[in-house]
């Protein structure tokens, strides 16, 4: 169902991009190709010699509002650098100018906006001295949105695979220690010690069943702020659970109590990511991570087992159903 729903929301933001794009475009938005006037001045007098010098754009406001209809009045002055070559010359806008909306979107096209300088060809319209009238033209900006969600999804792709990477040593160290466990007995007796504790939880599962034990494990894990640790014990513990299940189509009381759990676990210390973070500041969130984290499974707690009591959530299972008839 999940992955219905990603598509959906994807499908969706392509289609919401090309539409905004498409409008953009029929409306020349960002006047693609057009010249704008502005006057440029030097600091002293203008040098036909150097390479690279700085200028004050100033800009009329008012022509700069019919030029970019539907925009806020910009500033009326803004610094930057002429720099001359062979091919022409160029006003560039530093990284840390603050530029009018319309010149922002181009810079966040082009590159990073923090960070990327944008740049205009300038055509000067009389000879230079302390000031020239100059035509600014930028490059043109074609598909802005389906270009940010493309590089959103690059992005957020490299992510998921740094991710799943990074979690493939954790996964083989948790799962080879449990192996050890289970061959050493060390997940038997664990089983019978919880059993009091988990059992009233997951009265489904049957007497020293070894999902108990791994359970435990995991709950374990959360409760110290071990959330690598906890997940390839919460996975493990969801396949001995499936083993009770014998449809693959619902889950038993017992995977949603465990889902439950988990989603809301107590948790002793901090997660590793947060003192990353916080480092020595967040012993001050200690105790109000044990109160939240308290509540809310107490909330899933009540809500599992309500919802399991429910016809409309009831289990259906035909053999658990047998077991239970006289």
């Amino acid at each position: 169902m999940l992955n219905y729903i990603w598509a959906g929301l994807i499908i969706f933001s392509l289609v919401f991009a090309l539409s905004t794009d498409v409008r953009e475009l029929s409306t020349d938005r960002h006047r693609n190709g057009d010249a704008f006037e502005v006057t440029v001045t030097f600091p002293d007098t203008y040098d036909p010699e150097a390479r690279r010098q700085a200028v004050t754009v100033h800009l009329d406001t008012t022509a700069f509002h019919a030029f970019y209809p539907d925009t806020t009045p910009p500033e009326p002055r803004y610094d930057g650098r002429l720099v001359q070559t062979q091919d022409g010359n160029q006003v560039v806008f530093g990284s840390g100018t603050e530029l009018p909306q319309p010149w922002q979107d181009m810079r966040a096209f082009y590159g990073d906006d923090t960070g990327d300088p944008i740049r205009a060809e300038a055509r000067f319209v009389d000879a230079p001295n302390a000031s020239v009238q100059a035509a600014l033209t930028f490059e043109p900006v074609h598909f802005r949105k389906l270009n940010d969600i493309a590089a959103a999804a690059l992005s957020f792709a490299e992510t998921a695979a740094s991710l799943a990477l990074g979690l493939i040593g954790v996964l083989a160290l948790v799962l080879g220690l449990l192996k050890i466990g289970e061959e050493g007995g060390l997940i038997q007796s664990l089983t019978r010690f919880v059993q009091p504790v988990l059992r009233p939880l997951f009265p489904d599962l049957p007497k020293d069943h070894p999902a108990l034990g791994t359970i435990s494990l995991n709950l374990l894990a959360n409760v110290f702020g071990l959330g690598n640790a906890a997940t390839p014990l919460g996975i493990k513990a969801m396949e001995q659970l499936q083993k009770e299940n014998p449809t693959e189509e619902t889950a038993t009381n017992s995977m949603v109590m465990l889902l439950a759990l988990n989603t809301s676990s107590v948790q002793l210390v901090p997660p590793v990511l947060l003192i990353a973070i916080m480092g020595l500041q967040v012993n001050e969130l200690v105790f109000s991570i044990t109160i939240a984290t308290a509540i809310t499974t107490v909330a899933g707690i009540a809500g599992a087992v309500y919802l399991s009591r429910m016809k409309r959530f009831a289990d259906t299972n035909p053999m658990k159903q047998m077991k239970q008839s006289p």
